[in-house]
């Protein structure tokens, strides 16, 4: 099984938001802000070939949203995904399987793209786009703290067209080939976070669960997230996981540093051991 990463553009975030109760003075050299307290983020997923299949792991905030769309999350590189897939050696008629961690549109936005005559067509025509059928639901009836974040337009299209499957949630549910996917519900409900094995580690892609490096303490929280407690919670049995099996993770949103591995400091805390990209710590 390869692995590789994909960057598919970068967006503005409040840093604020971003780092929820975490204070300023503590964040801000992690990722500068801007005079607006706007901090960039990287949007990074993953491409996985596994036999005969070419998997997407989320797609990016993609190119069909509007100016004013644009104004407050202030998309930029966008043309980077097509670039490194193409480097990669991968067309988008090639991939088979697009993995959407949850329906935020800052994750599934590229799934879907506007033809020259400006409707919409699916990025990755003979695709399919993989979901459950629990965050769908909730996706499609969404609560008032996170509507502005589920795009109709990034998902409904995906049902009409008959693109769109549901994977098992739970804990280690087996998705296609060796990859397993579990189930977390602190940022939303029901997020896909994938394990991909490899001949040396597992690789696990942690979404939205630890968006970046610099989210590794438990204290660093979103304050996106919809249930904070329960993040806390799913990134401790997470990290404890991951250092008993050796593995790496992957930051979706880190604006540099892709990956790291893990081990215990003397006072016993998880954190960072090696960390930089993929590649070197494969």
């Amino acid at each position: 099984m390869q692995i590789q990463t994909i960057r598919t553009g970068y967006l503005q975030l409040d840093g604020g938001a971003m780092f929820g109760v975490v204070p300023k003075s503590m964040w801000e050299t992690m990722n500068p802000p801007d005079e607006a307290n706007m901090c960039t983020w990287c949007m990074r997923i993953l491409l996985v070939r596994s036999g005969d299949r070419i998997i997407l792991m989320d797609t990016g905030i993609g190119d069909k949203q509007d100016d004013r769309f644009k104004s407050f999350f202030h998309p930029t590189q966008q043309d980077l995904f097509l670039r490194e897939l193409s480097t990669a050696g991968v067309t988008p008629e090639a991939v088979t399987d697009v993995l959407l961690t949850h329906l935020h549109f800052d994750h599934v936005g590229g799934a879907i793209t506007l033809d020259e005559d400006g409707k919409p067509t699916p990025l990755f025509p003979n695709a399919t786009y993989w979901s459950s059928q629990r965050h769908w639901d909730w996706a499609n009836q969404p609560n008032p703290r996170e509507k502005a974040s589920f795009l109709k337009e990034n998902m409904l299209p995906l049902q009409e067209w008959g693109k769109l499957a549901f994977a098992d949630t739970g804990s280690h549910a087996e998705w296609i080939e060796g990859i397993t996917l579990d189930s977390v519900y602190g940022h939303t409900e029901a997020m896909f976070i994938p394990v991909i094995p490899t001949a040396k580690r597992p690789v696990i892609y942690c979404a939205d669960l630890i968006p970046s490096f610099h989210h590794l303490g438990l204290p660093y929280v979103m304050a996106y997230d919809v249930r904070p407690l329960e993040t806390m919670k799913e990134k401790e049995q997470l990290l404890t996981w991951a250092l008993e099996r050796e593995a790496i993770l992957v930051f979706e949103h880190d604006p540099s540093i892709e990956a790291c591995t893990l081990t215990k400091d003397n006072r016993g805390r998880i954190i960072s051991d090696r960390h930089g990209q993929l590649e070197d710590l494969l």
